[in-house]
């Protein structure tokens, strides 16, 4: 049984950056509604970057928040676009895929998106079973449905043009063919980022060409990382990602800047609007951000990783990064944002002269003699990720707070 549209319109909007357009969008609404029947709902993902973070989960969410609403999800993954690469953004062309990579990045999309999404509720769909059986006769067709000058639009192209870069004939079809993606799917909304705005109204127009009622486009913003400033990022070490362990990500959530609090409620959760607007209320009126944040970590941490997981990510924070018997004034580390594990960083510890050697080091952990936030480890634990501002203890009065 559907929501009345006004509801659902309110939860879908939540957090996002531009809707192309919202009447289009009620009025299909309500036809779903007094008809019963599911909206077709499309996100189309270019597999050459198959690690989620919390920023890509962003569109996600908002996928998963529709489809509990009751609506059909049609995840489409562009193996056949990954031949040629989006050249979305981009300065120049991007190398394309091969078959094999394009599979095995697809796989492991799939493995990350079912921590989201239902994958019992969830199509999962392929554009080479139709872009590559089309014949040339039709490619031409799909060609001339739009014009060079219109392709050009495209900032990207434009710059590339003007800046006399090359531009494959090949590349021009990347929008055309995530465009015919719509046709086929016959989609009702498209999602995507703020940076596949061409890409997705392209679908709408080549719907209209076809026939078909155009695609609803939902545009969501970028979400900042870490250091609120530049848009999540691996490479960047600002990021949350979805896989790492329930503690990890319970503290990192801690450290999300205080005026990002309220974009990380209505991008990175699924909670209801009145729920956000509470949260404002709140901030408004003084609540320290820490509590805001805790709770804000609890929510994100048990989307991922359930109630009790998340259950002692809190209870390890707690005693973590509030235990009393570590010293304020201690020496910090800072570690490099490839060095995640405590093996990574022994050459480190060697250099500032916290340990004389690595046997030395190994043989304090083999004595029980090496703790971090006064839990001892062993040599198992050698390839535990490490959490900004753990304290690692060597022996009995040596500390060290670790910095990423």
């Amino acid at each position: 049984m559907f929501q009345k549209p006004e509801e659902q319109l309110k939860i879908i909007l939540k957090g996002v950056h531009e809707v192309v357009n919202k009447d289009e969008l009620l009025a299909k609404l309500e036809k779903s509604f007094n008809q019963q029947k599911p909206l077709n709902i499309k996100l189309g993902l270019d597999p050459s970057a198959p690690d989620i973070h919390l920023g890509h989960a962003v569109v996600l969410r908002k996928m998963k928040q529709l489809q509990n609403l009751g609506h059909q999800i049609i995840i489409l993954i562009g193996d056949f676009t990954g031949r040629i690469g989006d050249p979305t953004g981009k300065a120049k062309g991007r190398k394309a895929l091969s078959d094999e990579q394009v599979r095995l990045n697809a796989q492991t999309y799939c493995d990350q998106i079912f921590k989201i999404l239902d994958a019992e509720k969830t199509i999962i769909k392929f554009n080479s079973a139709w872009l590559s059986k089309m014949t040339f006769e039709e490619v031409i067709k799909l060609a001339a449905t739009t014009s060079v000058a219109r392709i050009l639009e495209r900032d990207d192209f434009q710059k590339r043009y003007n800046n006399q870069t090359p531009i494959g004939i090949h590349e021009f079809f990347y929008p055309l063919m995530q465009a015919y993606d719509s046709v086929h799917l016959n989609a009702d909304i498209e999602l995507g980022g703020t940076d596949q705005t061409f890409n997705i109204l392209m679908g709408r127009t080549l719907q209209k060409h076809f026939g078909q009622e155009k695609q609803v486009a939902l545009f969501m913003p970028l979400l900042e990382g870490l250091d609120g400033v530049e848009k999540m990022s691996k490479s960047l070490g600002n990021y949350i990602g979805i896989d790492e362990s329930a503690k990890v990500m319970f503290k990192k959530v801690m450290e999300v800047q205080d005026d990002l609090i309220v974009k990380y409620y209505e991008l990175a959760t699924d909670e209801h609007p009145d729920v956000v607007e509470q949260v404002k209320s709140e901030l408004a009126n003084g609540l320290n951000p820490r509590d805001i944040k805790l709770q804000l970590a609890n929510i994100i941490t048990t989307l991922y990783w359930g109630k009790e997981e998340t259950k002692q990510a809190l209870e390890y924070f707690t005693t973590a990064f509030t235990n009393k018997d570590i010293p304020e004034n201690i020496p910090e580390l800072l570690i490099e944002i490839d060095a995640e594990t405590i093996v990574d960083i022994i050459p480190q510890l060697i250099d500032r002269e916290f340990v004389k050697s690595k046997s030395e080091f190994m043989r304090l952990i083999k004595q029980n003699g090496v703790q971090i936030n006064k839990e001892k480890i062993n040599t198992d634990d050698l390839n535990r990720v490490l959490i900004n501002g753990e304290v690692l203890q060597i022996g009995k009065k040596r500390f060290i707070r670790l910095i990423k």
